[in-house]
């Protein structure tokens, strides 16, 4: 069927989707020639790598859909690999947050703080920075040569009774809160600081041995030290000038490294013509080339950080590097170049990240084929032990906790090809299913699982498992597979993992299947049934304290549960309301007077 389905693939753009078996989408890809890229993957050539050679393996069939022009399959690429988070696709980790410098200059009197996440919210951003400059060093740089708030404070709305702060008094802050200084005189200020952030440094290192040689003079040498040392890192900031570079120009640079099996990407990052540091990730796209995986990272990336710079800069050809410039143009609304250099300073950055990636690949190997193992390899293996129609690409395990019935929970985690999903996880308060029986407890929790499915309205519950674990054996497994019919989702895979022996049980089945001890497909049950009684047992704790905690409020006179919650609204925890006034108590929604003395005494009884 793929040979025939080869032969009639059009010559036009598009994105092309790669399927398993069972109908699983397991890679996408963009082609500015859907014909010529898909044959790519089938025809039998020496070039392909041992990655694509594995992918090739599970693919039983593909779609295409053909777009009106390169750029537009590059978007729904992209929209689509974020939508089914397809296992053979490069998917930046959730902790890749960059960190950037950012400035609200639509305030009046604006701070300067570190973020890990861009808006579009008419701020400045400076970064990211990483590695040998942090944004911490510059943001002390920043403080120490600039007289700034740090606060956060609604200028508009202090109290009468506001006093400048110590930084004020010490000479860190110019105190616009307290009228101290002009709009004018703060703007000035901030000019200086967005001068240093785009390259201009010899004003900052003149304020620090200004500060630093007063300080001396005073004899304020803990001071004099302080500036000393905020000097040493700006001369390590300007040592790091690149040359033949504007100083407000900023261009990332971008280089691939590979052994045929796994893939290092290297970027630089330069900022105000200085190189600030830099980052390297393993990447997993089973792209039919090198070409191809390192134009995907660079789309990939900066869809993630949304911060492009004026120029990207490549250690080696790219696919589509023309079209790519086009789509990140559009992206920034100006002109970014992609540019291969054969020579010059360019040249010698893109060298300098391509050893960084052949370093860190060579050092990672062992880590990342471990991770592999543990993560992919894992599920690719459960499919084949226990003949699951999909690879469970999303499991999701549940588990029961409570003390006698009371404070009765259940949890809901979520593993995303083999790796916790915490985003994903979700925790259910019993309503129905009180007392002693952990079955009902599961069948309510998958029955309201199921329920949300159907509604579509929460991003975790809106997405399909491809196999569920439950913690327990064939007693549990049956009462949730009656869950399943009950609510015509008997399609769902579902299996039950019983501690003792760690056998395996699944439906209609009635011996249980047992895994070798040390496999990996055995290893990411027994992670995620963890995962689940740990975040259970959390949940229940936290209920059963907040319920004792609330209980000492419940047996004063006139304080019912409606009462409990407004005072734990409006101070937080139980201390803040044991040292609350009367007038305090009286400030709270649904407090009258005879309820806040009955309040106050009850924590300060009168002593006779």
């Amino acid at each position: 069927m793929i040979r025939q389905k080869l032969k009639d693939l059009p010559t036009q753009s598009g994105v092309y989707i790669m399927k398993s078996q069972s109908g699983q989408i397991l890679y996408v890809g963009k082609a500015r020639n859907l014909k010529n890229r898909v044959n790519q993957y089938f025809a039998n050539s020496s070039n392909k790598t041992e990655k694509t050679i594995r992918l090739v393996s599970h693919i039983a069939d593909f779609e295409y859909i053909i777009t009106a022009n390169e750029i537009e399959a590059l978007v729904l690429e992209n929209n689509l690999i974020k939508k089914h988070k397809p296992p053979y696709n490069i998917m930046l980790k959730d902790d890749k947050s960059y960190p950037f410098v950012r400035i609200n200059v639509k305030q009046d009197f604006p701070k300067v703080e570190v973020v890990r996440k861009l808006k579009n919210d008419g701020a400045k951003y400076f970064g990211p920075y990483m590695q040998g400059i942090t944004s911490k060093d510059i943001l002390q740089l920043v403080e120490s040569a600039f007289c700034l708030r740090s606060c956060s404070h609604d200028l508009s709305r202090l109290p009468k009774s506001h006093r400048p702060c110590l930084n004020y008094h010490i000479n860190r802050c110019l105190a616009p809160c307290d009228g101290h200084c002009s709009k004018e005189a703060y703007a000035k200020q901030i000019e200086g600081v967005i001068s240093f952030l785009s390259g201009n440094d010899k004003k900052v290192a003149a304020l620090l041995e200004e500060k630093m040689t007063a300080a001396a003079e005073r004899e304020d040498f803990e001071l004099a030290i302080f500036y000393r040392r905020k000097l040493e890192v700006l001369d390590k900031l300007v040592r790091r000038q690149v040359t033949a570079l504007p100083k407000d120009f900023d261009l990332d640079i971008f280089a691939i490294a590979t052994n045929g099996l796994n893939s290092v990407v290297s970027v630089l990052f330069v900022r105000g013509g200085k190189l600030v540091g830099g980052d390297k990730q393993v990447v997993n796209d089973l792209a039919p080339s090198d070409e191809v995986v390192l134009s995907n990272f660079i789309l990939a990336y900066y869809d993630k950080v949304k911060y492009i710079a004026d120029e990207v800069v490549v250690a080696s050809a790219i696919d589509e590097a023309e079209l790519l410039g086009q789509y990140l143009t559009q992206k920034k609304g100006s002109k970014v170049n992609i540019i291969l250099p054969h020579q010059g300073i360019r040249r010698q950055l893109a060298d300098m990240a391509l050893n960084n990636a052949g370093d860190y690949l060579e050092k990672s190997l062992s880590i990342k084929e471990r991770e592999d193992n543990m993560t992919l390899g894992a599920i690719m293996q459960l499919q084949e032990y226990l003949g699951l129609p999909n690879m469970p690409i999303r499991m999701e395990c549940y588990d029961i906790s409570h003390v006698q019935g009371t404070d009765k929970v259940a949890s809901m985690v979520v593993f995303s090809n083999g790796a916790p999903n915490k985003a994903h996880y979700r925790k259910f308060k019993m309503k129905y299913a009180l007392g002693n029986d952990d079955f009902a407890g599961l069948q309510e929790a998958l029955t309201r699982r199921i329920d949300e499915l159907a509604k579509g309205e929460d991003e975790s519950f809106a997405t399909r498992p491809d196999l569920l674990v439950i913690d327990g054996g064939k007693g549990q497994l049956s009462s949730v597979v009656e869950i399943l019919q009950s609510k015509g989702a008997d399609d769902i895979s579902v299996i039950g993992l019983a501690k003792r022996e760690e056998e395996v049980f699944v439906p209609h089945q009635s011996q249980p299947i047992i895994l070798p001890r040390n496999s990996y497909a055995l290893k990411v049950l027994q992670r995620i049934r963890d995962e689940a009684h740990r975040f259970a047992i959390t949940f229940h704790r936290s209920l059963r304290q907040k319920r004792q905690t609330h209980s000492k409020l419940l047996v004063i006179d006139g304080v019912g549960e409606k009462r409990v919650k407004a005072l734990f609204d409006a101070f937080k925890n139980l201390e803040n309301i044991k040292n609350a006034t009367v007038e305090d108590l009286l400030l709270v929604k649904c407090i009258d007077r005879r309820a806040a003395e009955n309040i106050y005494n009850h924590f300060h009884p009168k002593t006779e």
